[in-house]
């Protein structure tokens, strides 16, 4: 049994995923096994695959119902004792960071998880969420933390795949959904001593902003109730706006 199996999702991504594959290839341990979960990419995408394919312990490339679906496909493939999703375009951001991961296991947490490094579609470093974002990463992670919005990007956030609940689909929060759930059965959340993913910034919930606002605040209404969860979402506005305020006041002389 592998010690952690790392998820990649893809869709005509032919544009990204070489820059995922560089990352697991230079990992200095090779305890963990790989899986690609592909929905039927009509780009170049699989002929990447294929060119790497011995990197891969299981690869599925079939027409799926989106995103959440084929991460769901992707933990059922799953062996490892943890699973770890780095999807196409997302890159593990150090070289030695299964080496590191090994040893914490060995406190027998529930929960890994780190802050990310943002990158645009060049690869460039935009800078880390918890300096972008208004999402501040408190010193005990709980799941009461995530009452204003995700807290642990998806990417630097690993679970134990016993504890791993499947996504729900269908709405572009469920990653914020899972890591709830993920929390709530956790009995030891550790910090990663570092960062564990860079993140390509832009993705789905970004495409389609409007439904990723609708789809949160339903999914927070289920762990925090209604007038909580109002209030919650009235502070989430008013904190984005505040902190857009302040990143522009920085450039105006």
């Amino acid at each position: 049994m592998p010690l952690i199996s790392i998820i990649t999702i893809t869709y005509n991504a032919q544009d990204f995923l070489e820059r995922t594959l560089d990352s697991i290839r230079r990992q200095t341990s090779s305890d963990f096994e790989y899986i690609l979960i592909d929905g039927g990419s009509k780009d170049g995408t699989m002929a990447i695959v294929e060119a790497n394919k011995a990197m891969f312990s299981v690869i599925v490339s079939e027409k799926d119902k989106g995103l959440y679906d084929a991460m769901n496909k992707g933990l059922r493939k799953a062996s490892g004792n943890y699973v770890w999703f780095m999807n196409a375009g997302d890159e593990i951001a150090e070289f030695d960071a299964i080496e590191k991961l090994k040893t914490l296991i060995l406190k027998n947490p529930d929960i890994i998880y780190s802050d990310t490094m943002m990158v645009d579609n060049s690869g460039d470093l935009i800078g880390l969420r918890t300096e972008i974002t208004p999402h501040k990463i408190p010193p005990s992670l709980s799941w009461k933390a995530y009452k204003m919005g995700m807290l642990i990007c998806h990417q630097s956030f690993i679970a134990r795949r016993s504890i791993a609940p499947s996504y729900i689909e269908n709405n572009l929060s469920a990653d914020i959904d899972w890591e709830i759930k993920c929390l709530k059965s956790s009995k030891s959340n550790l910090p990663y001593p570092g960062i564990l993913a860079k993140y390509l910034e832009g993705g789905t919930s970004h495409q389609q902003l409007f439904k990723s606002w609708k789809d949160r605040y339903l999914v927070l209404k289920t762990h925090f109730g209604f007038f909580s969860n109002l209030w919650n979402h009235f502070k989430i506005i008013l904190r984005a706006d505040i902190f857009n305020i302040f990143r522009i006041s920085k450039y105006i002389k």
